[in-house]
């Protein structure tokens, strides 16, 4: 009788294509307002605190105040990081190897999700422009205990209250904050973005992202105004780069080197940018592994 093993050797085996477990959803990236730049820089003018006179109804005869609006004569300017990577495929591979699916095109798609995921986490993290870094000390918050709490929050949202958008948290932070509401009795609601479930607090989303760290048991979570009209964090990037794929990313042949592989550039420009100083405030070092007994 024909056994399992030999009539193997006559099917198809329905494959799928490689699956990498470090890719996330990136919510940060997709909830950023982007912003085109041109030739790479972008330069950000603020206002001087400086004494501007108004009166209401001055008294006839009286001299009218003076209004002076000055400007920074040294405003910040923000020129785009690129993330990039190499891939290269020996064309012996991809020739023989082909079926069912392309080996180049799976090469690329794994090595652009590990770029985008370097970007998000340069978007946090960068000592230049990361989002962490870039915080007013005036906007930074203290935890009133270890593990985040509603207070904590509501701190946060007083500093960041001119139209904030929305909190940025590691999932355990997230998970935490849950333990206190639970423990008060103050449950936090929850809102589907982008179809997922996400605890909110005053209304606001608490978005997961693996991007702020965890360093022993301590984490920071980031509250922010987006966009240029609300003179908020506004992501950056420059359109139409030659070999473009998507917004601000190309992938260019670099040609067949002498061992016979080709050789690929993938390349993402990008940036990030604070308007005004109240634009983000951050709860810093919040505990994420204490646990109430019951």
């Amino acid at each position: 009788m024909l056994g399992e093993r030999a009539a193997r050797q006559l099917s198809n085996t329905t494959k799928t294509p490689p699956y990498w477990v470090g890719s996330t959803p990136r919510w940060l990236v997709q909830l950023l307002p982007w912003t085109p730049v041109e030739a790479g820089v972008y330069r950000v003018n603020r206002v001087l605190e400086s004494g501007f006179a108004v009166e209401c109804s001055p008294e006839d005869g009286s001299p009218l105040p003076n209004a002076l609006v000055d400007y920074q004569e040294k405003p910040r300017e923000y020129t785009l990081s690129s993330v990039t990577t190499t891939v290269d495929v020996h064309t012996r591979i991809s020739d023989l190897f082909r079926s069912p699916y392309d080996q180049v095109k799976e090469q690329l798609s794994i090595a652009i999700e590990r770029v985008k995921e370097k970007q998000e986490d340069e978007l946090v993290n960068n000592g230049s422009y990361g989002l962490l870094n870039n915080v007013h000390e005036s906007m930074k918050v203290k935890p009133r205990g270890g593990p985040p709490t509603p207070d904590d929050l509501d701190e946060l949202i007083a500093r960041v209250w001119k139209e904030p958008a929305f909190f940025l948290a590691h999932p355990r932070a997230i998970a935490a904050f849950g333990r206190e509401c639970t423990r008060r009795g103050v449950p936090p609601p929850t809102v589907t973005l982008f179809g997922t479930p996400m605890l909110t607090w005053r209304g606001l989303p608490l978005v997961p992202s693996d991007k702020l760290h965890v360093s022993g048991n301590k984490t920071d979570i980031l509250l922010m105004r987006t966009g240029e009209k609300k003179r908020g964090v506004v992501g950056l990037f420059q359109p139409g780069i030659p070999g473009e794929v998507s917004p601000s990313l190309s992938v260019r042949f670099m040609g067949i080197n002498n061992v016979g592989a080709a050789q690929y550039l993938i390349t993402l420009y990008c940036s990030s940018a604070i308007l005004t100083e109240d634009a983000i405030g951050s709860l810093e070092g919040v505990t994420v592994d204490h646990y109430h007994q019951y």
